[in-house]
């Protein structure tokens, strides 16, 4: 198996095809994709999520603030950008508003990405700014209570970054852990301070005006297909319907949501 996120290009190519199977099939659930609707990623990274979008005819804007995966998305996305269909735009979400990304869009994407946000209430209430008023927002993440969702994939130590549900425990002994076996403790502590929950994601959504319009939960999330070779499978009925115990056992979600 390759290193998941060390191969940034194979990743770029898994994104593109999870994208094609799995994200936009569930996108058309509610909104059909036509050509030259705009679309919007934050937290696009090298802009793999993006192409199958593209492919459909879709104008599209990536924004990200690594400069390392914009200056691979300028080579990898080339074609597309030098087509006029693509730009990335290298910057914060908060350094630009929907006038310098060329107006307002029907569908913004946001894959593994809030999770990774510190104020998730602020980012939530600013995308209606980027929104069309019949617009969606599309959201794939973890929920944080999940046996992986403190991203320990990524720890360098192989025990740690095979074991489960270690991030649940309380701040100072998780620290202690990570000192202990030499890994980046200000890189996991603050995925540990950013987690989200179901419950606290639709709650964020509510109050910040918007309503869900489809969502799927998933006992195997659907990249585990190229990372484990494990075919993605729905959560169970039983268990998805269960505040808070949902969370320990879902490895994935995606969210469809629109303003009121």
């Amino acid at each position: 198996m390759f290193e998941f996120h060390g191969d940034r290009k194979r990743y770029f190519d898994i994104q593109i095809v999870n994208c094609r199977e799995y994200v936009l099939p569930f996108v058309e659930q509610v909104k059909k994709m036509q050509p030259s609707m705009r679309v919007l990623e934050i937290g696009c990274g090298e802009g793999g999520v993006l192409q199958p979008f593209l492919e459909k005819g879709c104008d599209c804007v990536g924004v990200e603030f690594d400069t390392s995966r914009t200056d691979n998305a300028a080579i990898w996305m080339k074609e597309f950008i030098d087509q006029g269909k693509l730009q990335i735009i290298p910057k914060d979400i908060y350094l630009v508003d929907a006038d310098a990304l060329g107006g307002k869009f029907d569908l913004i994407i946001l894959k593994d990405v809030i999770e990774h946000i510190h104020d998730q209430a602020k980012l939530m209430a600013r995308m209606q700014h980027f929104l069309k008023v019949d617009g969606y927002i599309f959201f794939g993440f973890p929920p944080w209570q999940m046996p992986f969702g403190g991203h320990q994939q990524i720890c360098h130590n192989k025990w740690l970054s095979k074991l489960p549900y270690y991030h649940l425990l309380p701040m100072p002994i998780y620290k202690s852990i990570l000192k202990k076996y030499g890994e980046n403790v200000e890189e996991m502590v603050e995925i540990k301070e950013t987690g989200i929950s179901i419950e606290r994601f639709e709650k964020i959504s509510k109050d910040a005006g918007y309503k869900i319009a489809e969502k799927t939960h998933f006992l195997i999330n659907p990249i585990y297909k190229w990372k484990f070779g494990w075919e993605a499978k729905k959560q169970l009925p039983i268990v998805k319907d269960i505040p808070w115990v949902r969370n320990f056992f879902t490895t994935c979600v995606y969210y469809m949501i629109t303003p009121k």
